[in-house]
Protein backbone atom coordinates (compact mmCIF):
# COMPACT_ATOMS: atom_id res chain seq x y z
CA UNK A 1 0.00 0.00 0.00
CA UNK A 2 2.73 2.59 0.79
CA UNK A 3 4.26 2.07 -2.66
CA UNK A 4 0.94 2.78 -4.37
CA UNK A 5 0.45 5.93 -2.29
CA UNK A 6 3.93 7.20 -3.17
CA UNK A 7 3.31 6.67 -6.88
CA UNK A 8 -0.11 8.35 -6.67
CA UNK A 9 1.55 11.49 -5.32
CA UNK A 10 4.21 11.39 -8.06
CA UNK A 11 1.67 10.90 -10.84
CA UNK A 12 -0.72 13.58 -9.54
CA UNK A 13 1.56 16.23 -11.09
CA UNK A 14 2.17 14.41 -14.37
CA UNK A 15 -1.18 15.27 -15.97
CA UNK A 16 -0.73 18.99 -15.42
CA UNK A 17 2.92 19.00 -16.47
CA UNK A 18 2.03 17.32 -19.77
CA UNK A 19 -0.96 19.57 -20.39
CA UNK A 20 0.76 22.83 -19.49
CA UNK A 21 4.29 22.39 -20.88
CA UNK A 22 4.34 19.63 -23.52
CA UNK A 23 0.98 19.03 -25.21
CA UNK A 24 0.76 20.94 -28.50
CA UNK A 25 4.33 22.19 -28.09
CA UNK A 26 6.48 19.06 -28.19
CA UNK A 27 5.90 16.16 -30.58
CA UNK A 28 3.91 13.50 -28.71
CA UNK A 29 5.92 10.60 -30.08
CA UNK A 30 9.20 12.24 -29.14
CA UNK A 31 7.91 12.90 -25.62
CA UNK A 32 6.88 9.26 -25.27
CA UNK A 33 10.21 8.02 -26.67
CA UNK A 34 12.21 10.29 -24.35
CA UNK A 35 10.28 9.27 -21.23
CA UNK A 36 10.63 5.57 -21.92
CA UNK A 37 14.28 5.83 -22.98
CA UNK A 38 15.17 7.59 -19.71
CA UNK A 39 13.24 4.99 -17.71
CA UNK A 40 15.05 2.18 -19.54
CA UNK A 41 18.44 3.79 -18.92
CA UNK A 42 17.63 3.99 -15.22
CA UNK A 43 17.21 0.20 -15.01
CA UNK A 44 19.75 -0.86 -17.61
CA UNK A 45 22.61 -1.29 -15.08
CA UNK A 46 20.51 -3.84 -13.17
CA UNK A 47 19.24 -5.77 -16.20
CA UNK A 48 19.29 -9.53 -15.69
CA UNK A 49 20.83 -11.26 -18.70
CA UNK A 50 21.12 -14.63 -17.00
CA UNK A 51 18.72 -16.56 -14.83
CA UNK A 52 15.62 -15.24 -16.58
CA UNK A 53 14.13 -17.59 -19.21
CA UNK A 54 13.69 -16.17 -22.69
CA UNK A 55 9.94 -16.68 -22.57
CA UNK A 56 9.65 -14.55 -19.45
CA UNK A 57 11.84 -11.85 -20.99
CA UNK A 58 9.48 -11.69 -23.95
CA UNK A 59 6.47 -11.66 -21.64
CA UNK A 60 7.89 -8.71 -19.68
CA UNK A 61 8.71 -6.89 -22.90
CA UNK A 62 5.19 -7.51 -24.17
CA UNK A 63 3.68 -6.11 -20.98
CA UNK A 64 5.88 -3.05 -21.23
CA UNK A 65 4.97 -2.56 -24.89
CA UNK A 66 1.26 -2.51 -23.97
CA UNK A 67 1.14 -0.96 -20.49
CA UNK A 68 3.68 1.77 -21.19
CA UNK A 69 4.40 2.03 -24.92
CA UNK A 70 0.90 1.87 -26.41
CA UNK A 71 -0.71 3.44 -23.35
CA UNK A 72 1.51 6.56 -23.62
CA UNK A 73 0.72 6.94 -27.32
CA UNK A 74 -3.02 7.02 -26.52
CA UNK A 75 -2.45 9.10 -23.39
CA UNK A 76 -0.48 11.93 -25.02
CA UNK A 77 -2.89 12.10 -27.92
CA UNK A 78 -5.78 12.69 -25.51
CA UNK A 79 -4.27 15.97 -24.28
CA UNK A 80 -4.68 17.42 -27.77
CA UNK A 81 -8.41 16.64 -27.65
CA UNK A 82 -9.40 17.20 -24.01
CA UNK A 83 -8.67 19.43 -21.04
CA UNK A 84 -6.53 18.06 -18.21
CA UNK A 85 -9.53 17.62 -15.82
CA UNK A 86 -11.40 15.69 -18.52
CA UNK A 87 -8.44 13.38 -19.15
CA UNK A 88 -8.24 12.75 -15.41
CA UNK A 89 -11.94 12.00 -15.00
CA UNK A 90 -12.06 9.69 -17.99
CA UNK A 91 -9.38 7.48 -16.44
CA UNK A 92 -11.85 6.52 -13.70
CA UNK A 93 -12.93 3.41 -15.55
CA UNK A 94 -9.58 1.59 -15.43
CA UNK A 95 -10.55 -0.73 -12.50
CA UNK A 96 -13.59 -1.96 -14.40
CA UNK A 97 -11.39 -2.72 -17.41
CA UNK A 98 -9.15 -4.68 -15.07
CA UNK A 99 -12.19 -6.73 -14.04
CA UNK A 100 -13.38 -7.14 -17.64
CA UNK A 101 -9.99 -8.42 -18.77
CA UNK A 102 -9.91 -10.80 -15.84
CA UNK A 103 -13.38 -11.99 -16.90
CA UNK A 104 -12.00 -12.74 -20.36
CA UNK A 105 -9.09 -14.68 -18.90
CA UNK A 106 -11.49 -16.71 -16.76
CA UNK A 107 -14.01 -17.02 -19.65
CA UNK A 108 -16.88 -15.27 -17.93
CA UNK A 109 -18.67 -11.93 -18.34
CA UNK A 110 -20.67 -9.83 -15.89
CA UNK A 111 -23.57 -7.75 -17.33
CA UNK A 112 -22.83 -5.17 -14.63
CA UNK A 113 -19.64 -4.25 -16.45
CA UNK A 114 -21.64 -3.41 -19.59
CA UNK A 115 -24.06 -1.27 -17.55
CA UNK A 116 -21.09 0.50 -16.02
CA UNK A 117 -19.69 1.26 -19.47
CA UNK A 118 -22.99 2.90 -20.46
CA UNK A 119 -22.99 5.01 -17.29
CA UNK A 120 -19.44 6.10 -18.02
CA UNK A 121 -20.51 7.45 -21.41
CA UNK A 122 -23.42 9.28 -19.72
CA UNK A 123 -21.02 10.87 -17.25
CA UNK A 124 -18.83 12.07 -20.09
CA UNK A 125 -21.87 13.61 -21.81
CA UNK A 126 -22.72 15.58 -18.67
CA UNK A 127 -19.21 17.01 -18.48
CA UNK A 128 -19.28 18.29 -22.04
CA UNK A 129 -22.21 17.30 -24.25
CA UNK A 130 -21.44 17.75 -27.94
CA UNK A 131 -22.37 16.07 -31.22
CA UNK A 132 -19.71 13.74 -32.64
CA UNK A 133 -16.54 15.76 -32.22
CA UNK A 134 -12.95 15.74 -31.04
CA UNK A 135 -14.30 15.56 -27.49
CA UNK A 136 -15.78 12.11 -28.05
CA UNK A 137 -12.69 11.03 -29.96
CA UNK A 138 -10.69 12.13 -26.94
CA UNK A 139 -12.96 10.11 -24.65
CA UNK A 140 -12.31 6.99 -26.72
CA UNK A 141 -8.57 7.67 -26.85
CA UNK A 142 -8.44 7.82 -23.04
CA UNK A 143 -10.32 4.52 -22.90
CA UNK A 144 -7.63 3.04 -25.14
CA UNK A 145 -5.01 4.21 -22.65
CA UNK A 146 -7.08 2.80 -19.77
CA UNK A 147 -7.33 -0.60 -21.46
CA UNK A 148 -3.57 -0.73 -22.05
CA UNK A 149 -2.84 0.18 -18.43
CA UNK A 150 -5.35 -2.37 -17.16
CA UNK A 151 -3.96 -5.11 -19.40
CA UNK A 152 -0.47 -4.47 -18.09
CA UNK A 153 -1.61 -4.71 -14.48
CA UNK A 154 -3.52 -7.94 -15.05
CA UNK A 155 -0.60 -9.40 -16.95
CA UNK A 156 2.03 -8.48 -14.38
CA UNK A 157 -0.08 -9.79 -11.49
CA UNK A 158 -0.22 -13.14 -13.27
CA UNK A 159 3.43 -13.14 -14.36
CA UNK A 160 5.09 -11.68 -11.25
CA UNK A 161 4.69 -14.73 -8.97
CA UNK A 162 6.32 -16.94 -11.63
CA UNK A 163 9.49 -14.85 -12.08
CA UNK A 164 12.68 -16.37 -10.59
CA UNK A 165 12.66 -15.73 -6.84
CA UNK A 166 16.42 -15.37 -6.78
CA UNK A 167 16.36 -12.27 -8.98
CA UNK A 168 15.43 -8.89 -7.46
CA UNK A 169 12.52 -7.11 -9.12
CA UNK A 170 14.75 -4.31 -10.39
CA UNK A 171 16.77 -6.86 -12.38
CA UNK A 172 13.77 -8.22 -14.27
CA UNK A 173 11.80 -5.00 -14.72
CA UNK A 174 14.31 -3.54 -17.14
CA UNK A 175 12.91 -5.89 -19.80
CA UNK A 176 9.52 -4.23 -19.27
CA UNK A 177 11.00 -0.88 -20.30
CA UNK A 178 12.88 -2.35 -23.27
CA UNK A 179 9.58 -3.65 -24.66
CA UNK A 180 8.01 -0.23 -24.25
CA UNK A 181 11.06 1.39 -25.84
CA UNK A 182 10.71 -0.75 -28.96
CA UNK A 183 7.13 0.44 -29.48
CA UNK A 184 8.03 4.09 -28.81
CA UNK A 185 10.98 4.01 -31.22
CA UNK A 186 8.89 2.56 -34.05
CA UNK A 187 6.08 5.04 -33.41
CA UNK A 188 8.44 8.03 -33.51
CA UNK A 189 10.16 6.74 -36.65
CA UNK A 190 6.82 6.35 -38.44
CA UNK A 191 4.78 9.26 -37.12
CA UNK A 192 7.08 11.64 -35.21
CA UNK A 193 7.82 15.22 -36.19
CA UNK A 194 11.55 16.02 -35.83
CA UNK A 195 10.69 19.71 -36.20
CA UNK A 196 8.67 19.74 -32.96
CA UNK A 197 11.35 18.86 -30.42
CA UNK A 198 11.69 20.61 -27.04
CA UNK A 199 13.03 24.16 -27.38
CA UNK A 200 13.27 25.39 -23.78
CA UNK A 201 15.08 24.22 -20.64
CA UNK A 202 11.70 23.92 -18.91
CA UNK A 203 10.42 21.44 -21.50
CA UNK A 204 13.59 19.34 -21.23
CA UNK A 205 13.37 19.45 -17.44
CA UNK A 206 9.74 18.31 -17.48
CA UNK A 207 10.66 15.41 -19.79
CA UNK A 208 13.55 14.45 -17.51
CA UNK A 209 11.28 14.41 -14.46
CA UNK A 210 8.58 12.45 -16.26
CA UNK A 211 11.07 9.94 -17.64
CA UNK A 212 13.29 9.26 -14.64
CA UNK A 213 10.78 9.72 -11.81
CA UNK A 214 7.19 9.37 -13.05
CA UNK A 215 7.93 6.63 -15.60
CA UNK A 216 11.15 5.07 -14.29
CA UNK A 217 10.47 4.84 -10.58
CA UNK A 218 6.70 5.22 -10.92
CA UNK A 219 5.84 2.18 -13.02
CA UNK A 220 8.36 0.00 -11.24
CA UNK A 221 6.97 0.84 -7.81
CA UNK A 222 3.35 0.66 -8.99
CA UNK A 223 3.65 -2.81 -10.47
CA UNK A 224 5.67 -3.98 -7.47
CA UNK A 225 3.04 -2.55 -5.13
CA UNK A 226 0.26 -4.21 -7.14
CA UNK A 227 1.67 -7.62 -6.22
CA UNK A 228 1.60 -6.78 -2.50
CA UNK A 229 -2.04 -5.76 -2.05
CA UNK A 230 -5.39 -7.45 -2.57
CA UNK A 231 -7.42 -6.79 -5.70
CA UNK A 232 -9.90 -4.48 -3.96
CA UNK A 233 -7.15 -2.21 -2.70
CA UNK A 234 -5.57 -2.09 -6.14
CA UNK A 235 -8.92 -1.12 -7.68
CA UNK A 236 -9.33 1.76 -5.22
CA UNK A 237 -5.78 2.99 -5.74
CA UNK A 238 -6.26 3.04 -9.51
CA UNK A 239 -8.65 5.92 -8.99
CA UNK A 240 -7.00 7.66 -6.04
CA UNK A 241 -4.97 9.52 -8.67
CA UNK A 242 -8.06 11.29 -10.00
CA UNK A 243 -8.86 13.57 -7.02
CA UNK A 244 -5.16 14.13 -6.41
CA UNK A 245 -4.55 15.15 -10.01
CA UNK A 246 -7.67 17.34 -10.13
CA UNK A 247 -6.62 19.22 -7.01
CA UNK A 248 -3.19 19.91 -8.49
CA UNK A 249 -4.58 21.04 -11.84
CA UNK A 250 -7.52 23.14 -10.65
CA UNK A 251 -5.67 24.84 -7.79
CA UNK A 252 -2.47 25.63 -9.69
CA UNK A 253 -3.38 25.96 -13.38
CA UNK A 254 -7.07 25.60 -14.19
CA UNK A 255 -8.97 27.74 -11.72
CA UNK A 256 -11.68 28.63 -14.29
CA UNK A 257 -12.78 25.02 -14.81
CA UNK A 258 -16.55 24.37 -14.72
CA UNK A 259 -16.51 22.69 -11.33
CA UNK A 260 -20.28 22.05 -11.25
CA UNK A 261 -20.31 20.04 -14.46
CA UNK A 262 -17.05 18.32 -13.56
CA UNK A 263 -18.49 17.32 -10.19
CA UNK A 264 -21.81 16.09 -11.61
CA UNK A 265 -20.20 14.17 -14.44
CA UNK A 266 -17.59 12.80 -12.09
CA UNK A 267 -20.34 11.58 -9.74
CA UNK A 268 -21.94 9.63 -12.60
CA UNK A 269 -18.56 8.18 -13.52
CA UNK A 270 -18.12 7.17 -9.88
CA UNK A 271 -21.54 5.48 -9.98
CA UNK A 272 -20.37 3.59 -13.08
CA UNK A 273 -17.32 2.46 -11.15
CA UNK A 274 -19.41 1.29 -8.17
CA UNK A 275 -21.79 -0.64 -10.43
CA UNK A 276 -18.93 -2.32 -12.24
CA UNK A 277 -16.97 -3.27 -9.13
CA UNK A 278 -19.77 -3.95 -6.65
CA UNK A 279 -22.13 -5.93 -8.86
CA UNK A 280 -19.61 -7.22 -11.37
CA UNK A 281 -17.26 -8.64 -8.77
CA UNK A 282 -14.32 -6.50 -10.00
CA UNK A 283 -13.34 -5.50 -6.48
CA UNK A 284 -12.54 -9.11 -5.72
CA UNK A 285 -10.39 -9.74 -8.76
CA UNK A 286 -7.57 -8.02 -10.58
Amino acid sequence: MPLLIIVTVLWAFSFSLIGEFLSGRVDNYFAVLTRIALAALLFLPFLARRGLPGRQRLALMGLGAVQLGLMYIFFYRSFLLLSVPEVLLFTIFTPVYVALLDDLVERRLSPAHLVAAGLAVAGAAVIRFQPPSEFWLGFMVVQGANLCFAAGQVGYRHLGPHLPSGLPARSTFGWFYLGALAVAAVAFALFGDPQALPTTPVQWSVLAWLGLVASGLGYFLWNLGATRVDAGTLAVMNNALIPAGLVVNVVIWNRDADLTRLALGGAILLLALVVGLRFGGGARRA
